[in-house]
């Protein structure tokens, strides 16, 4: 079980940021896209924060939603989570590919409502699983 006062979420969902605000760390990229996301971790796993869900945790492809929360260690540790780094990388990669070749479409909003609601219910799932 992780303390959940060991995490923070970084997301750019309003929808995870609004339930969780007040109960624990989150880094809210307010307006940022899925791909502002990833690369807002690549920083802070350099400065040994370890990586605690897989940056492409759905069935969702990156350029379908604009949405993306990811939770992380809220302390360094001395090393670099290498593996944690390899994911975010590759994850990288793979969202720069699906975006070159097909933009995100502009979603109205009852769509962009869906899709705040699943990348929610993915978190609360993996809190659940985490026991926090």
């Amino acid at each position: 079980m992780m303390d959940p006062r060991k995490t923070v979420i970084v997301t750019n969902n309003p929808y995870v940021y609004e339930k969780y605000k007040d109960k624990r760390d989150v880094n809210y990229l307010e307006g940022g896209k899925y791909l502002d996301v990833l690369e807002s971790i690549r920083p802070l796993l350099h400065k040994g924060h370890k990586l605690l869900t897989h940056p492409l945790s759905s069935s969702l492809k990156p350029n379908e939603t604009p949405y993306k929360s990811i939770m992380i260690s809220k302390e360094e540790g001395e090393e670099v989570d290498s593996q944690g780094l390899l994911l975010l990388e590759d994850a990288i990669t793979y969202t720069n590919k699906f975006l070159t070749d097909r933009k995100t479409t502009d979603w109205p909003e009852n769509i962009l409502d869906d899709f705040r609601a699943i990348d929610l219910s993915m978190m609360e799932n993996t809190i659940d699983i985490l026991g926090h």
